[in-house]
């Protein structure tokens, strides 16, 4: 088998390429180096130049390309300055824009995409448990990121691909995204959950992220996946949690929502999202979470 991705070298990419070379998939990657060998130096693994804002795409990166996994796209996890903002839509759209095209315009023999999407579609709700059926869709800017996202992706259907879109929830992992940061501030003492603290945070170790990418293509998964452990945890708990794992107190009262707005601006709607989604649908597929619970993910990824 072998599988092209985009977004190879980022967080998720990372995992899954290591992932994959260990059960002997070969990879090609799309890479905005023009040096193809910097990213990665393997056996299995070769670069492709590409720029989605310039339209350009090395073609040669479909051959013998089986399905691709889609994970390009600008950090959510930066300031949303409107430049920013822009940044993180476009990324997402032009990457698959370009993909498309090259697809349409070349042979190959793809059968199926797997793309990234997030559960920021999901409204906030302390209540509702969001399965993928769910139409009600957040009135916020990541929920519009994400409709434009899927919809860029959608169009492989004219070319009678397979689609699967795995809506991401916050994952937890050492070497970077949300987890990092979240336990900063409590290493050093100055930890507190957010607003009240409820807030339900759905959540994925990194390992199982991958794990979920590489069994949707070996399953042929179609349709539309939530990628998020069985067992979300409110923001009080996770907090205690990460402070009990690493053996720091927790003294100050909890943050004010005002307080991060101010520091953060828009982002920081991050921190205080309440959506609890269900990881049913995956879990009745056949996919087992190696990290179904909170305390087993947080101290494999803080230890």
């Amino acid at each position: 088998m072998r599988i092209l991705i985009t977004g190879a070298t980022g967080l998720v990419g990372t995992e899954l390429t290591k992932l994959l070379l260990q059960n002997d998939v070969s990879i090609h990657y799309l890479t905005l180096s023009n040096d193809e060998k910097k990213a990665f130096d393997r056996p299995n693994c070769v670069g492709f130049h590409w720029n989605p804002e310039q339209g350009i795409i090395d073609e040669n990166c479909l051959l013998g390309v089986d399905a691709i996994i889609h994970l390009a796209g600008a950090t959510i996890a930066k300031r949303w300055t409107s430049k920013q903002k822009q940044a993180i839509i476009e990324s997402r759209i032009l990457s698959s824009n370009v993909l498309f095209k090259a697809v349409k315009e070349n042979p190959n023999q793809i059968t199926q995409i797997v793309s990234a999407s997030a559960i920021g579609i999901y409204p906030d709700s302390h209540s509702a448990v969001y399965t993928e059926t769910s139409t009600a869709v957040d009135p916020g800017f990541l929920a519009h990121v994400v409709q434009k996202w899927e919809e860029s992706v959608d169009k492989f259907k004219l070319l009678n691909i397979k689609i699967c879109k795995l809506r991401t929830s916050t994952v937890f992992a050492k070497e970077g995204g949300a987890l990092p940061v979240m336990a900063k501030p409590i290493k050093m003492g100055f930890g507190a959950a957010f607003g009240n603290g409820k807030q339900i945070q759905s959540w994925i170790h990194v390992h199982d992220l991958a794990r979920l990418y590489f069994f949707a293509v070996q399953n042929g998964w179609e349709g539309i996946y939530n990628a998020a452990s069985p067992n979300p945890i409110s923001n009080a708990a996770q907090t205690k949690l990460i402070a009990k794992i690493l053996h720091k107190p927790l003294w100050l009262p909890n943050i004010p929502r005002f307080v991060m707005k101010l520091l953060l601006g828009e982002m920081h709607e991050l921190l205080f999202n309440d959506k609890n989604v269900s990881a049913q649908k995956a879990i009745n597929a056949g996919f087992t979470f190696d990290f179904p619970d909170p305390e087993s993910a947080l101290r494999d990824t803080l230890q």
